[in-house]
This record gives C-alpha cells, structure tokens and sequence, in this order.
C-alpha cells in the first residue's frame, strides 16, 4: 500500500466508524445490547474463516494470559460498543460523536495516572480545552433535563472510560498476542459474554421483531464495514504511515458524523456542537501531538 492509498484507507476509516454512530442511531428501536450481539454474531462470522487457524495454533497463548484477554474483551468489544447504542437510544449521534472523540484525552490522563505516564502542561492545556468543548455540547446544546444532561450523554462517559482501559490494557499486554487473530478472539468471547445479557434484556423489555428485514442491512453493516473493514484497513495505514498519523484522521469523526446525521438522520446541528466539536477536536490535536513530541524526545 503506498501513502496515498493509506490515506484513502485512513479516510473510509473515518466513514466507516462515522456510519457505526449513524447506523446504530437508525437502529434504536433495538435495545442496545441486541444491537451489539448480532453486530458481533456477524463480524465473527466473518472473521472465521481467515481467523481461526492462527488462532487454534495459539490457543495455549490465550489460556496462558486469559486475565489480560478478558480485560480487552470486555472493555474494547463486549462493553464499548454497548454504551454506544445505549447512549445513542437517549441522545444524538452528534452528541455520540463529539465526546466519543475525547477518548484520546481520557486514554492519556488514565495512562498518566495507572501508567504514570508524564503528561506536559500543553498536554493538560489540550485536557481542558477538550472537557470544556464536551460540556459545552451537552451542557449548552442539549437544553434539557439538568443543566443539558441527559441518560445517552452520561452512558458515554462509559464508552469513553471502557475505551480508555482497553487502550491502557492494549499498551500493557497486547504484545503478549498475536494480534489479528484476538481480534477474532475477542469477538467470540463477547458473544459468549452476551448471550445471558440479550436473554435478560428480552425478558424485560420483550422480545424484539428481528423478523422485520430492515434492520438486518444495517446490522450487517455494523458486523461488516466497523467491525472488520475499517479494522483492517486502519492496521494497514498504522503500517505505512505510522500510528500517529494515522490516528490523526479519527479526529475527524464528529465531523463526518455531523454531516452524516443532518444528511440521513435529519439531526438539526446547533452552533453550541459545532463550536464544541472544534473545541474537542483542538485539544486531541493538543493533547497528542505534545504527546509525540515528548516521545521524540525522551
């Protein structure tokens, strides 16, 4: 892949993940935890045939550091993805994208606090600035319930700390695996995690009509398109350009997920999103550019 094809990769990257937000906005008539098990069902049904091979010859591996796996399991499969279509049931997917994009900045002050991890004062300048982008979204934006909040804006803030473990945990112990074939690990385990939950959530809430064949596209696309393309294509452009330039097109997201929700979802975008999603999207630029900076020079 030469640079020119990674960017376009790190661009349909940005889509992808942009239509996870989408799609799982327009699929809110499902409970959450019904959405991210068939999601899951699916990509390891995709997975299955390039994975399990590799991940057979390395089965004593994950017995071995079973602790460690269980900790990404839960917290980058099984739980992220869950908040994010509970979040998505109560708030919109602007919302959704604009504090799912503080996620490196909760990932730095958690490495700097269980990692001890040195963060620079202009990294905690790029903190703040994002935290106070966030708050201007949902304190401002929203208008409703106490002071701006509602139930999707503080169940994010459980995607953004589950994410921000699994990104400490991959930066302690995802060495010790071999990596695509976790992935397809991970994706198993969280279905077997599940399965209980959708049952107990069936029970109480009553027992969806997965018979309607329009929800299947878009679960399809969540299995197919976030779950294992945009993966795929993302390793490739961390090979080519490195990490963090990579990454620096994820900072991007609430952009795309703005445009995507006011085209297809008729989300109304207010001046206090845009304004916060810059905010946002200024302090991670802050935030990890220092961070690289300090890493050139240690």
């Amino acid at each position: 892949m030469t640079r020119t094809y990674a960017y376009i990769a790190c661009a349909f990257v940005v889509v992808f993940y942009a239509g996870n937000i989408l799609v799982g906005s327009a699929l809110n008539d499902l409970p959450p935890i019904t959405v991210t098990f068939f999601r899951l069902v699916i990509a390891a049904v995709v997975l299955l045939p390039l994975a399990w091979r590799p991940a057979w010859e390395h089965r004593a591996t994950f017995r071995r550091h079973a602790g460690p796996l269980l900790v990404l399991t839960l917290t980058g499969v099984t739980f992220f993805s869950t908040f994010i279509y509970g979040a998505l049931q109560f708030t919109s997917a602007t919302n959704v994208s604009v504090l799912e994009a503080l996620i490196p900045v909760a990932t730095a002050v958690l490495a700097a606090w269980l990692l001890r991890e040195r963060l620079r004062l202009v990294q905690w300048v790029g903190v703040l600035i994002s935290f106070a982008g966030a708050l201007w979204v949902v304190l401002a934006g929203a208008g409703d319930g106490l002071g701006g909040w509602n139930s999707g804006d503080l169940i994010m803030v459980g995607a953004i700390l589950s994410w921000a473990i699994y990104s400490v945990a991959v930066r302690r112990y995802m060495h010790l695996f071999p990596e695509f074939s976790t992935v397809f690990v991970m994706t198993a385990l969280s279905v077997a995690v599940l399965a209980p939950l959708v049952a107990i959530e069936w029970a109480v809430l009553g027992v969806p009509d997965l018979g309607q064949w329009s929800y299947w596209p878009g679960l399809a696309y969540l299995g197919i398109f976030p779950s294992v393309i945009a993966l795929l294509l993302y390793n490739r452009a961390v090979a080519v350009l490195g990490a963090s330039q990579a990454a620096v097109f994820l900072n991007f997201l609430p952009v795309v997920t703005m445009i995507g929700a006011y085209a297809f979802l008729s989300e109304a975008i207010n001046a206090a999103q845009i304004i916060g999603a810059a905010l946002v999207i200024s302090g991670v630029l802050l935030t990890t550019r220092a961070a690289r900076s300090t890493q050139h020079e240690d």
